[in-house]
């Protein structure tokens, strides 16, 4: 179990990371007048992202869950995996990659990376990260709890990206 720990805690890492470089494009986009939408789910997109890191090590340390080798292996191959596919996103962005929806006017949608394949990529990282990462060690109450709030989350996240990214609308010419 220590190494499971040891890989949620540098998951954690990550996700601090992932929050100075969101703080520095915050400001980066700020500065040229971009508009954020959907602060309302903010809080509890935090809240279930924490959520999920917290029950896979509960889950492991208070149910004495056993690795199976093959899941395991699986998952955590699935788990890197999404790593690199969430970092090619904030890369292909570049300063406009955020933690909130927040849009610059004026700037055509991004077609490169993974964005030429899929609209959200991103997301397509966050859900395979969040039924990976419990199931390296079999957290599997976590797996399946993560990933039912977080299909309702990104249910909102995304209808309100489409939104903010609709022509005209981060601009404010739509209601």
């Amino acid at each position: 179990m220590i190494w499971y720990t040891v890989l949620v805690l540098a998951v954690g890492a990550e996700r601090v990371a992932e929050l100075v470089v969101a703080r520095r494009n915050t400001r980066w986009s700020l500065a040229r007048g971009a508009v954020e939408r959907g602060q309302g789910h903010y809080p509890p997109m935090v809240a279930l992202h924490t959520g999920l890191l917290l029950g896979c090590l509960f889950e492991v340390w208070l149910a004495d869950r056993a690795f199976d080798p093959v899941l395991g292996w699986t998952m955590f191959a699935v788990a890197v995996a999404s790593q690199g596919l969430r970092w090619w996103c904030v890369r292909t962005l570049g300063p406009r990659w955020n933690t909130r929806v927040l849009v610059v006017p004026g700037l055509p949608l991004v077609t490169g990376g993974p964005y030429r394949l899929l609209r959200h990529p991103n997301y397509v990282a966050v859900v395979a990260e969040g039924l990976a990462l419990p199931l390296v060690h079999g957290a599997w109450l976590t797996a399946v709890l993560f990933t039912a709030l977080n299909a309702a989350l990104l249910t909102v996240r995304i209808r309100c990206e489409n939104r903010a990214l609709a022509p005209g609308f981060a601009a404010g010419a739509r209601p």
